[in-house]
């Protein structure tokens, strides 16, 4: 039931382990979105062009390609507290210095760019750690609703980080949202350290590492065609939806002619339809299978993705990013469920690696190739190419790599 459902969610949402770790992980991604709407327009105030605002969320995320993988062994057999609290240190360097170097009118577009490629190196090897997480603290029945309440906290980090950059943006300046940010890595750091086991994790009993084949897991989960099309259908979105929100602001800029406030307003938009398709996500039993809605509500986003493009009014825009957000996140959040839930233990770091590597790595990809295609044919063109091209892609992906009539409990290998 319904009700139900939600009841049990929000029982773990109180919980002390699940609910400190969802309140600290809510406030670093509020300085996350802080800072993710503060640097588009700070790059644009500083001259970039829009294939440098491409480039820039290019460098973020194109390391997830070459140390994603890594990060998802690190996640399996290392110390993920180090692992943690290490590398996030560092990203917690990375935004101070974009302070003093705006303070000390220093910036250039280049130091953005190549500070977001340490952030976006330090991101990938320890994403996978930190989506290890909500398995490690609840019940293997628990999987779905841990992940949908933290794509709750997540998108609702969406709505309050783009208000607190855009009133920050207004009265101080942009180097605020990059203090807040830095700033919110502390209360996250501590908690990684108080909630997460000292040493490595061991496996599981009768399911020993193998350590000849450090990728073995990762050939594994990709011998699943249920796991490799839910992998198929988030890559898709990434690369030819997700560059939506990167290139919102060349949208309101020069398409909608709008100020930082429309910019700031569309992206906290966004965050509403994720946050409501996440809280609707918390309705559903956490063993249904997560199949219908991966595939269906990507195929809605590439639509949305189309009618965005084509829109010629202003005030329109942010309804349309609700909708945005609210497929992408029942999009990707049930993908997300889908693999860890059916993943065997012993792999989910390496699994969870796969999910972040088409993502963020999906995400990195489609803002380079946008960011060419907006310069050469106009930020509306480009944008509608990419929502028919991932339409095609994943009615194709529908069709071919979805056994239907095969149930998830099947890839469980336990």
């Amino acid at each position: 039931m319904p009700a139900e459902s939600f009841k049990a969610s929000i029982r773990l949402l109180f919980s002390r382990r699940f609910g400190t770790f969802a309140f600290a992980t809510l406030l670093s991604n509020i300085g996350t979105w802080a800072q993710s709407v503060a640097q588009p327009w700070l790059l644009l105030s500083l001259g970039a062009s829009a294939f440098l605002v491409g480039l820039d969320a290019f460098a973020l995320g194109a390391p997830v390609w070459l140390l994603t993988l890594v990060g998802g062994i690190l996640a399996d057999r290392a110390d993920r507290r180090f692992v943690i609290t290490f590398f996030q240190s560092i990203q917690m360097l990375c935004p101070l210095l974009l302070v003093v170097l705006i303070v000390t009118g220093a910036v250039e577009p280049w130091m953005v760019i190549a500070l977001s490629l340490v952030v976006g190196i330090t991101d990938a090897l320890s994403m996978p750690s930190f989506q290890s997480i909500v398995p490690s603290i609840v019940e293997h029945d628990q999987i779905a609703t841990g992940i949908a309440l933290n794509s709750t906290q997540f998108n609702l980090s969406r709505i309050l980080g783009p208000a607190v950059a855009g009133a920050l943006m207004a009265s101080v300046g942009a180097a605020a949202c990059f203090a807040l940010n830095a700033l919110s890595y502390v209360p996250f750091i501590l908690v990684a350290l108080w909630i997460l086991p000292k040493g490595r994790p061991g496996p599981a009993a009768g399911e020993p590492l193998d350590h000849r084949h450090p990728f073995s897991g990762v050939r594994e989960a990709m011998r699943h065609p249920e796991l490799r099309g839910a992998l198929l259908t988030v890559l898709v979105t990434g690369v030819f939806c997700g560059p939506l929100l990167t290139f919102c602001p060349v949208l309101v800029r020069d398409a909608l002619h709008g100020s930082v406030a429309h910019f700031s307003a569309a992206v906290g938009a966004f965050g509403v339809g994720g946050l409501l398709g996440a809280v609707g996500l918390l309705f559903v039993d956490s063993r249904a299978n997560r199949r219908a809605p991966t595939v269906a509500f990507a195929a809605a986003y590439a639509l949305i993705v189309i009618v965005t493009a084509l829109d010629p009014w202003l005030a329109v825009l942010p309804a349309l990013l609700v909708l945005a957000g609210l497929t992408m996140t029942v999009s990707n959040t049930s993908a997300n469920s889908l693999l860890q839930s059916a993943a065997p233990a012993r792999i989910r770091g390496q699994t969870v690696s796969l999910y972040m590597l088409v993502m963020r790595g999906g995400l990195s990809v489609g803002s380079l190739l946008t960011g060419v295609s907006v310069h050469l044919l106009g930020v509306r063109e480009a944008l509608v190419i990419n929502g028919v091209v991932a339409l095609a892609a994943q009615a194709a992906i529908a069709g071919y790599s979805y056994p239907w009539r095969k149930s998830t409990s099947s890839a469980r290998n336990r």
